[in-house]
């Protein structure tokens, strides 16, 4: 219903910098919670940070202070900046959308799509 596409992902070294961008299309009528998940090797997938339709952000402990979530409402876009990158930190980055979407037979949907991931990987 809705199609995420993320980019900004690469090999960076520790204390690095990577700005993460997902945009999302569709026949949109709102999106409320935006975000970023992580799935490393062996690990279960975490969330890493959210940007409510409300406003509110939400990060997991091990981001915070280093991650910076925002969005463009107008654009139905999420930023992630990344600081002070850690080998832990990498992962593949995935974005979420909660989304109301309407179709064509004029019913409204309500769902949650993810992107296809992007790869973010920190040497020490």
């Amino acid at each position: 219903q809705v199609q995420l596409v993320e980019s900004g992902g690469g090999l960076v070294s520790t204390g690095s910098s990577l700005r993460l961008s997902c945009a999302a299309s569709g026949k949109i009528v709102r999106i409320d919670d935006m975000g970023w998940h992580r799935q490393a090797p062996g690990k279960q997938r975490e969330l890493v940070a959210v940007s409510t339709g409300g406003g509110n952000t939400k990060y997991a402990d091990s981001v915070k202070g280093r991650f910076t979530i925002s969005r463009d409402n107008a654009k139905n876009t999420v930023l992630l900046e990344m600081n002070g990158l850690r080998p832990e930190d990498t992962a593949v980055y995935l974005c979420t959308a909660d989304y109301v979407v309407l179709q064509d037979d004029g019913n409204y949907v309500v769902g949650r799509s993810w992107g296809q991931g992007t790869q973010v990987t920190v040497s020490s």
